[in-house]
């Protein structure tokens, strides 16, 4: 049996070497155009800041090391040109030598990534803007960084590549400007969650432009100005981070099935519309298992797992991939942000009955020496208590979290599932309630209607002649400020000045995080008050409010 494999990276390698363990006497040959087998892709950003040192730590294979213990041909700076379907061959171009042959299969996996979207604007094509994709690319940025570590540069995009490409440039002591298009950051995250990274990004010095749209480069003197609709943007250099789009123009060509993104269109086999195809990675379309819908989900997990089922099902093994959640993590200076599933504007868009739960708990038990605080957003089905998504940013502990998430939405959990999970606990690590035990203890006193509670989006429309907003922090917590009409009752003397409520109005409360809020609301409700409690506190509310400013 001889496998080509077009491709290397995680999908490609994993692949050939998973092919490898299962036959010794299949021929197995890779074919990669860039002049790296196999590479650690997701650590290029930390290798330009100088957090990875060496560059020889990026590269986890190559063609010797892979020949040497795998018997796996690997020949990088070769492109593959075109597929022959009913031949079942290759058309391979040397890209040193300019030698082009045809090699045979009797299967082919595709595994040929993503690549980086480039606008058609004026002046992209300047040796001052730059992408990063590739192990090149990487190298290239990291040589420009370095003469301008004084300097200043522009990356466009926020989304993960742009986000750590700016941390790192301004880890190097560079004064760095992100322009994004739509209103925050991250598009795994909602624009409330957002705010969290936003303000992180302004605390260490990135002059973040949302809202922003590129309109052309210009070339000015040693430097590059980025043209945009709300003014001029002058560096030594820019990077472009948009995002990604599959790179699936062989395929497509091949005639094999894709999508409206480009992406290729595989079973649970990853078997492609050949049945002497497959396809694995960025290239791929899957499922998603939060939305049962067909998506890209570019992350080096899913690519890693698809190869490893195209080779089993090659060697006879029957493997199925059975999905993804999208569970991402990000590391942001000193702030970590998380996210699996779908996010609230995806559940809306999707006609989704759903609701929220804002909760801000410890990573550990408070009273343990570096007790580190995280905002946490469950977005959930109202009815069924099904788990859909959740976004996290906090300090430590994150990614524990989103990973229990993901977990849940995998298994088709619900909250009243978050709520009996046993999670580890000592007071370094956790405490006896778990962060997203508390997350589905909130959404289940909603559910049984113990808990009503109101947005920071409501609190422009509250009625004062029909209501009252009550402050329950302490007299030292209102004095940093509190919200605009609102009246300070802290929470332990509630009971004792109930004689300044209205029963005939409802009353808002608010606490810092919530947990105060809800023990005022239930305290009111049992007097016959009725009352509603601030999703996510004073803490949310005024996060962004500052974002807003």
């Amino acid at each position: 049996m001889k496998v080509v494999i077009i491709g290397g990276v995680a999908g490609g390698a994993t692949a050939a070497a998973r092919l490898r363990r299962l036959s010794e006497s299949a021929e197995i040959i890779i074919i990669e155009r860039s002049g790296f087998i196999s590479y650690a892709n997701c650590g290029l950003p930390y290798y330009i800041g100088g957090v990875i040192e060496d560059k020889k730590n990026l590269t986890l294979q190559t063609p010797e090391s892979f020949w040497k213990r795998f018997r796996i041909e690997a020949r990088v700076n070769s492109e593959a040109l075109s597929i022959d379907r009913k031949n079942r061959s290759v058309h391979i171009r040397n890209l040193k030598t300019g030698e082009c042959y045809h090699e045979s299969y009797d299967y082919l996996i595709l595994s040929p990534g993503a690549e980086a979207v480039v606008p058609k604007i004026p002046g992209v094509e300047s040796d001052k803007v730059f992408t990063l994709r590739h192990t090149e690319d990487a190298f290239a940025l990291k040589d420009v960084s370095d003469k301008f570590i004084d300097g200043r540069a522009i990356v466009v995009g926020g989304g993960f590549i742009g986000l750590e490409c700016a941390e790192n440039l301004a880890h190097k002591g560079l004064a760095v400007t992100l322009i994004e298009r739509a209103g925050h950051v991250m598009n795994p995250f909602d624009q409330d969650m957002a705010a969290f990274l936003h303000d992180e990004m302004r605390k260490n010095g990135i002059d973040l432009r949302l809202g922003t749209s590129l309109i052309e480069f210009r070339e000015n003197g040693k430097g590059i100005t980025a043209i945009t609709d709300k003014g001029d943007v002058y560096a030594d250099f820019a990077v472009l981070a948009i995002g990604v789009r599959p790179d699936s123009k062989l395929a497509r060509e091949a005639g094999l099935e894709t999508d409206k993104r480009g992406s290729i269109i595989v079973n649970s086999a990853m078997q492609t519309s050949d049945e002497h195809i497959y396809a694995a990675g960025d290239a791929v379309s899957i499922l998603s298992r939060a939305t049962g819908a067909k998506a890209m989900i570019a992350l080096a997990g899913p690519a890693n797992k698809e190869g490893r089922i195209a080779a089993d099902n090659i060697a006879g093994i029957n493997s199925t991939y059975k999905g993804g959640t999208g569970v991402s993590v990000l590391k942001l200076f000193s702030l970590t942000a998380a996210s699996a599933g779908m996010t609230e504007e995806t559940a809306m868009a999707m006609g989704k009955d759903y609701d929220t739960v804002f909760t801000y708990q410890g990573d550990h038990a408070s009273y343990y020496p570096g007790s580190e605080s995280m905002m946490i957003k469950l977005i959930y089905e109202k009815d069924s208590g099904r788990i859909l998504g959740a976004q996290i940013a906090g300090k430590s502990g994150v990614d524990k979290r989103i990973d229990t998430v993901s977990i849940a939405i995998a298994a088709g959990l619900g909250v009243e599932d978050l709520v009996s999970l046993d999670m580890a606990y000592a007071p370094p690590y956790s405490s006896a309630k778990d962060p997203m035990n508390i997350a589905g203890y909130i959404a289940e006193n909603k559910m049984q209607g113990l808990l009503d509670e109101f947005s920071y989006r409501d609190i422009p429309a509250i009625d004062k002649n029909k209501s009252m907003l009550i402050d329950l922090r302490t007299e030292q917590e209102v004095g940093s400020g509190m919200i605009e009409g609102a009246k300070d009752i802290p929470l332990d003397e509630l009971r004792d000045r109930t004689s300044e409520l209205d029963k005939d109005k409802t009353i808002y409360v608010y606490c810092r995080s919530g947990q105060r809020s809800y023990i005022g609301a239930r305290i009111l409700t049992g007097l016959g008050f009725k009352a509603r409690s601030l999703s996510g506190g004073y803490l949310l509310y005024s996060q962004i409010q500052k974002d807003k400013a």
